[in-house]
């Protein structure tokens, strides 16, 4: 599967938080953060309206510590089909 925006994924203990160089998303459920991704998408003005984008969020492990990682089937990377 070919992703139109890669995002790398964290969680803060609070929020979801999606970023790359040119997109900064939050959102406390995932579905905020899907939500916030295209409203920051559409605002950009990089994309028109009513297309479809496909996005890869990978989560970034090292913001875990080391010991934790042993449980990481907890954490996860996903793709999300945008409808703009």
């Amino acid at each position: 599967m070919k992703a139109d925006l890669e995002l790398r994924l964290t969680h803060d203990g609070h929020n979801w938080i999606g970023e790359s160089p040119d997109v900064q998303a939050s959102g406390e459920t995932l579905h905020d953060l899907d939500e916030n991704i295209r409203t920051i998408l559409l605002q950009s003005g990089k994309f028109q309206a009513g297309n479809k984008l496909m996005v890869f969020m990978g989560f970034d492990f090292d913001t875990i510590p080391t010991w934790l990682r042993q449980y990481h089937n907890h954490y996860f990377n996903r793709y999300i089909e945008i409808q703009l």
